[in-house]
């Protein structure tokens, strides 16, 4: 399969809050999203890491 399962984690407070589903064929480079973080109760940076 072209696409893979992989989880979103705050930088700041690095805890691990989204997952979703990347085509790892079309982006080879990290993921990187604004997101909201409850713990931060902010929106921040969330970057990829492997589930």
């Amino acid at each position: 399969m072209a696409r893979e399962i992989v989880g979103l984690q705050c930088d700041p407070c690095k805890q691990r809050n989204y997952t979703t589903t990347r085509n790892k064929k079309q982006q080879t480079e990290k993921f990187e999203i604004k997101k909201y973080c409850r713990f931060c109760r902010k929106h921040t940076m969330h970057k990829e890491y492997k589930v």
